[in-house]
């Protein structure tokens, strides 16, 4: 174990999209943990859509981060100096950490990974926050009923295949939007989607609904926003409901879009649309990742991480995301400092 530690920080912020010059690597001594606090060695680290309003002076549900301030995220590791009596040194556990070699985690706010359900980067994906989003945001707010339609955006991404999977689960017909046609075969062939439309090699998102949600859509799980939802609230059915998750087609927007306005559309078939952040779902996490760890057990439920290699590389992995890099969970594996 070496004594420095690299961290990347924030190094400005971004007007539009973002690129490499937002973020800037910097080594330093190894940080020492205090009372109630563990040093994690970083075996993997997760980059998320969310980020990119953490790198905005804006008020939003997740603080921004300060430019100079280490960039953040959920991270799986190993214990290497405990001060608490929860952990030892050598336990593996997945918490809230910097994007670094070596960070520092309250012991009191991570959660011990077991190895033997399923390998790390999936406590970052299925087994971790946007395993419970999906539990939570399809369960809960889509509310499905065996034989209902759900149609969900951003299809092939860590949320989205897991929402599709726990559609199928409840008895559901399930439609996904993915970005390539590899995307939408690993939906339907491996995943279990009825249907999956590449919205990158279709001109007319309502006809391709059409096609492949005939009934019209009674659930919407939308992680994406712009033209596909516009196309989604033409086809909702009598008391549909709408999960509004993420909206990464306008995260990089400087300006609000306006555009047509979608909410008549609500008014016929009494649509209702709520929001969700998993924060509010914090009571339950138990319940739901004890679920989740059972169909991925047994194999009801399907993960698959995209594994960037190289802290080095994180800035790409995240800027990945954008331009839809990833099939399912994107992580960066850390390599032994």
């Amino acid at each position: 174990m070496r004594d420095s530690n690299r961290e990347w920080i924030l190094a400005e912020r971004p007007e539009g999209e973002p690129d490499t010059d937002s973020f800037e690597l910097r080594e330093g001594e190894r940080p020492e943990p205090r009372h109630g606090e563990l040093l994690v060695r970083v075996r993997y680290l997760s980059v998320d859509p969310y980020m990119r309003g953490r790198m905005r002076d804006a008020e939003s549900y997740a603080e921004p981060w300060s430019v100079g301030e280490p960039m953040q995220g959920a991270v799986v590791g190993e214990v290497v100096e405990s001060e608490s009596d929860a952990y030892d040194a050598g336990d593996v556990v997945t918490g809230n950490g910097a994007w670094a070699d070596y960070s520092i985690l309250d012991a009191s706010e991570v959660a011990p990974v077991d190895p033997s359900v399923a390998d790390l980067p999936a406590y970052l994906g299925v087994l971790g926050m946007p395993g419970r989003t999906a539990y939570f945001g399809l369960l809960d707010v889509g509310d499905p009923s065996p034989d209902e339609t759900v149609v969900v955006s951003g299809a092939a991404g860590a949320v989205g295949s897991v929402v599709g999977q726990i559609a199928k689960l409840n008895g559901c017909r399930v439609v996904g939007f993915a970005g390539s046609d590899e995307k939408v075969a690993w939906l339907t062939d491996d995943l279990g989607f009825d249907a999956a439309i590449n919205y990158k090699a279709v001109d007319d998102y309502r006809a391709a609904l059409d096609d492949a949600a005939p009934d019209g859509v009674d659930v919407y799980f939308d992680n994406v926003g712009g033209p596909i939802t516009d196309a989604v609230f033409t086809k909702l059915n009598l008391d549909a409901r709408v999960a509004v998750c993420g909206q990464i087609a306008h995260y990089n927007d400087e300006g609000v879009p306006t555009g047509p306005r979608k909410l008549p559309q609500l008014i016929a078939p009494r649509a209702k649309v709520q929001g969700l952040l998993i924060g509010d779902y914090a009571t339950r996490f138990g319940r739901a990742s004890e679920r989740l760890g059972s169909w991925v057990a047994s194999g009801d439920l399907e993960h698959r991480e995209t594994v960037v290699d190289g802290l080095e590389n994180a800035p790409d992995a995240f800027l990945g995301l954008f331009s839809g890099d990833n099939i399912g969970k994107q992580v960066v594996g850390v390599s032994e400092p």
